[in-house]
């Protein structure tokens, strides 16, 4: 992939940005595990941010998806995991559908606000013993005239506490699993939607995560996003952005754990000398450094395929694996190195050791990613 002189802009505006606004407030957010979402989407939409791929009639920019993946990149520069990944959500996981998708009437209605930062939204997909395995969910919207109704839950859901819409998948009929679904964008002040609880989490604390309950919840079907009973292969599409966010992001994480345990061991003195100036130490760390170059290699490899127009499916696999699989051991691996500090809440390592095992969970755990590649590559019997 040939830089620009703007993807380059994108990543000193981002470390500009996150150094004055952000980061001065993270450990505050940390703590109270939430973040001002609309406040800083705000800040994201006058900077052009949060639409750097989405079309120019909604105030997006345009551009193609290497743009967005130096994003996915750049915002490593904020201290800590939550919130790049609540910006994610904004930009490669809840709108990516919608803006492909969705009619000229619904994305002037919601992709519009959040490019602009001026609404936050959020994916309603996975639900309490439907992770992973998305055909199984169980939230129905039935339809009632003009409209649908919509029952049912979710869960693990980004952004919940705060957002002012969702893009649920839901079941529309009764035919296959993969045939039965669709995209409903569902406005959160909407009669019966209910934000059940705050979820509490081992990492990425400073974002927001809710179970949501949706009763009764009716929208007019115009808040459909594309056909019916395709959403399920649009949110198929939708998780290939969503997996190669998650490995950009995920990588860069892992080389910042490299970064600050150079900084770090290179500092620290035991029985006379740098923690550094150990043959083991910096040995690892150089193995390290090839694992995260192979990964960021692969995650760009499946960016460059969505950049030429052609299916990214395995390439975003392989490199959400990879990238999920290299930030935990670089994370776990570099701790070490920092004894007794690597194990306060108060370390950078610390924060990135329990924010990166998210990576090999979310937007499909690695035997989901797993199982892909054994269908590809027809190894995995048919059922």
């Amino acid at each position: 992939m040939q830089f620009t002189h703007e993807h380059t802009q994108i990543v000193d505006v981002v470390r500009r940005w996150a150094d004055a606004e952000i980061n001065p407030h993270v450990e505050q957010w940390e703590r109270e595990e939430l973040f001002p979402a609309h406040d800083v989407f705000r800040q994201l939409g006058k900077l052009g941010l949060l639409g750097l791929t989405k079309p120019v009639e909604n105030g997006g920019l345009g551009l193609d998806y290497s743009y967005g993946a130096v994003l996915a990149e750049a915002l490593i520069a904020i201290n800590c995991g939550g919130i790049p990944m609540a910006i994610g959500v904004q930009t490669d996981m809840c709108t990516p559908a919608l803006a492909a998708h969705g009619s000229e009437e619904l994305r002037r209605e919601f992709l519009t606000p959040a490019i602009s930062g001026e609404a936050v939204g959020c994916l309603g997909v996975s639900e309490v013993g439907s992770g992973s395995d998305v055909a199984s969910i169980r939230t129905k919207a039935r339809r009632d005239g003009d409209d649908y109704i919509i029952d049912g839950s979710k869960m693990w859901t980004t952004n919940g506490t705060q957002a002012d819409f969702c893009c649920v998948l839901a079941n529309t009929g009764d035919g296959p699993a993969h045939r039965n679904k669709s995209l409903i964008v569902v406005p959160m002040k909407t009669p019966g939607v209910q934000i059940a609880r705050k979820l509490r989490k081992i990492g990425m604390n400073s974002s927001d995560t809710a179970q949501l309950y949706f009763d009764g919840v009716r929208v007019p079907q115009r808040y459909r996003i594309g056909e019916e009973g395709r959403g399920f292969i649009y949110q198929m599409e939708q998780f290939q952005i969503e997996r190669l966010w998650a490995a950009l992001n995920m990588t860069a994480m892992a080389q910042r754990a490299i970064d600050v345990t150079i900084g770090y061991t290179r500092d620290r003195q035991a029985f006379g000398r740098s923690i550094l100036d150990n043959q083991w130490v910096h040995f690892k760390l150089a193995e390290y450094q090839t694992e995260v170059a192979a990964s960021r290699a692969l995650a760009w490899q499946g960016v460059e395929a969505v950049v030429r127009g052609k299916d990214a499916t395995l390439d975003a696999t392989m490199a959400k694996l990879k990238a999920g699989r290299v930030v935990r051991m670089v994370a776990d691996g570099c701790l070490q190195f920092w004894g007794g500090m690597g194990f306060m809440a108060e370390s950078p390592i610390a924060r990135i050791y329990c924010d990166g095992r998210l990576g090999s969970i979310g937007g499909g755990a690695d035997e989901v990613m797993l199982q892909v590649l054994a269908k590809a590559m027809g190894t995995l019997p048919a059922p």
